[in-house]
C-alpha cells in the first residue's frame, strides 16, 4: 500500500511538472515575441545613473566592473559605494576610472551601515547623489554587453513604466558545482520568471539589474523602508507595481557570476536564497514543489520497480528526464541565451533533482548566515539578528544579491 501511494505521488508530480513545462514553453514563446517587438521599436535615450554597491574583491570583479565602463551610450554616470574608502572594490573602480577618463564616475563611502541590509544603505547614499532621473541598480557580480544601457531603458519610452528588470544567465567561474548552480539561474529562474510574467505580470524585480524612475524612489521615501529585509529586489518591485506603475521584464539578458566552487558552499548559497524566497513569497515558494520533474521520476522508478511495473517506472523516469532537457533548451538557451543550456542540457536533470533537496532544506530552519552574523528570517523576509557565529565561510557574507 505504501509503495502504491509513492507511485501515485510520482505520477501526480509527473503530471504537474509537465503542466509547468507547458507553461514555461508558452511563457518563453511570449517572451520571444516581446523581445522582437522591443528590438524593432525606435531607440529611446535618456541619461542614466548607474548605482554599483561594492564590497571587497570578488572573483572576476575587474572584468565585471569594466563592462559598465565600456557602454555604448551617450550620457551616463557610474556611482560606486562601499563602507570604507579603502575598500578593495572601490580601489578597483578608481583604477578603472583612470583607464576610462571620459566616463563620469563618482566614488563614495557610506561608513558602517546602521541598517541590517548593507546594500540598501549604500543605495540610499548613492541615489541622493545622482544627476539623472533613471536609476540603474546593478550588483557587482554581473557582467554586461556594450548595448546594456541602450536596451534596458527601451521600455521607459512608455511614461507608465516605473521599473524594468532583467533575466540573467549563470556564468560559472569554473568547476562542476558552479556549472550546476549556474543552471539554476539560466533555466529554473528564467522559467519561473517568464511564467509569472505571463500569468500575472511582473509584481517583483530581479536584483542583479533593476532600473527605476527617480520619482518612484522618492514616492517610497528612499530605500529605508526595506532596511531590515532580505529580498529587497522583490519588495521594491512589488511596491512600484502596487503604486500603479508598470514593472516590465526587459528583453535584454545579462550574465551573473557563479563562484561557489565546492559542493557545500554551493548548497549553502542556494538553500539561503530559497529560504529568503520562502519568507518573501511563501505561497509561490511552497508551490514550487510541484514544478520539479526528476524527483518524481526517480520516485516513480523506484516505486514501480518495487511493485513489479518496470515499464511504468522507466517511462516515468524517461518522461521526467526529457521534460527537464526540453526546459533547459527552451528557457536556458532560447530565452536566456546560455549556450551551455543547449550543449549540456543533459546535466540540467541533475540540477532539477538537487532542487527538491534544496527546497526541503529551505524549510528546515529560518536562520541564514550573512556578514559573519546569524539572522532569523520572519514574515516578509524581515531579518532579526541573533548572534555572532564563530565559523562562517567568507562566501556566506552576501545574500540575495546584497553586499
Amino acid at each position: 500500500m505504501f509503495l502504491r501511494a509513492l507511485l501515485a505521488i510520482a505520477i501526480f508530480g509527473t503530471l504537474t511538472s509537465t503542466v509547468f513545462l507547458v507553461l514555461a514553453l508558452l511563457g518563453s514563446w511570449r517572451f520571444a515575441r516581446k523581445r522582437k517587438q522591443f528590438r524593432s521599436a525606435a531607440a529611446y535615450f535618456s541619461p542614466v545613473s548607474v548605482l554599483k554597491p561594492v564590497h571587497g574583491l570578488e572573483p572576476n570583479l575587474q572584468e565585471n566592473l569594466e563592462s559598465f565602463f565600456c557602454q555604448d551610450f551617450p550620457d551616463f554616470e557610474l556611482i560606486f559605494c562601499a563602507r570604507q574608502a579603502n575598500d578593495p572594490g572601490l580601489q578597483m573602480a578608481q583604477r578603472l576610472s583612470r583607464k576610462y577618463p571620459n566616463v563620469k564616475v563618482r566614488i563614495l563611502a557610506c561608513g558602517e551601515p546602521p541598517w541590517t541590509n548593507a546594500k540598501l544603505f549604500s543605495l540610499e547614499k548613492m541615489w541622493k547623489e545622482t544627476a539623472h532621473d533613471l536609476l540603474v541598480i546593478s550588483d557587482s557580480d554581473v557582467r554586461v554587453s556594450r548595448d546594456y544601457l541602450r536596451e534596458i531603458i527601451r521600455p521607459f519610452a512608455n511614461p507608465k513604466v516605473g521599473m524594468t528588470t532583467c533575466i540573467y544567465r549563470g556564468l560559472p567561474a569554473g568547476g562542476f558545482w558552479t556549472e550546476l548552480e549556474a543552471f539554476g539561474y539560466s533555466v529554473e529562474m528564467t522559467s519561473g520568471v517568464v511564467v509569472a510574467d505571463m500569468l500575472e505580470g511582473m509584481k517583483f524585480a530581479l536584483g542583479p539589474t533593476m532600473v527605476v524612475r527617480r520619482e518612484c524612489v522618492e514616492a517610497l521615501g528612499g530605500f529605508g523602508f526595506m532596511a531590515d529585509y532580505c529580498a529587497d529586489d522583490y519588495i521594491l518591485g512589488n511596491r512600484v507595481a502596487e503604486s500603479g506603475r508598470e514593472v516590465v521584464l526587459s528583453h535584454h539578458v545579462i550574465d551573473h557570476m557563479v563562484f561557489h566552487h565546492s559542493f557545500l558552499d554551493s548548497m549553502r548559497h542556494q538553500v539561503r536564497w530559497m529560504r529568503s524566497t520562502r519568507f518573501s513569497r511563501p505561497k509561490g515558494h511552497f508551490g514550487t514543489v510541484l514544478t520539479y520533474a526528476m524527483p518524481y521520476g526517480v520516485l516513480g522508478l523506484i516505486a514501480a520497480l518495487a511493485t513489479g511495473h518496470p515499464a511504468l517506472g522507466w517511462s516515468l523516469f524517461g518522461a521526467a528526464f526529457l521534460n527537464r532537457v526540453i526546459q533547459s533548451i527552451v528557457a536556458g538557451y532560447c530565452v536566456a541565451a546560455d549556450r551551455k543550456a543547449l550543449t549540456h542540457a543533459f546535466l540540467y536533470p541533475i540540477r532539477d533533482l538537487l532542487g527538491m533537496f534544496l527546497w526541503i532544506g529551505s524549510y528546515l530552519s529560518a536562520k541564514i548566515h550573512w556578514r559573519r552574523e546569524i539572522y532569523r528570517l520572519s514574515t516578509g523576509g524581515l531579518m532579526l539578528r541573533l548572534e555572532e557565529p564563530t565559523d562562517v565561510p567568507n562566501q556566506e557574507e552576501a545574500v540575495a544579491g546584497g553586499k
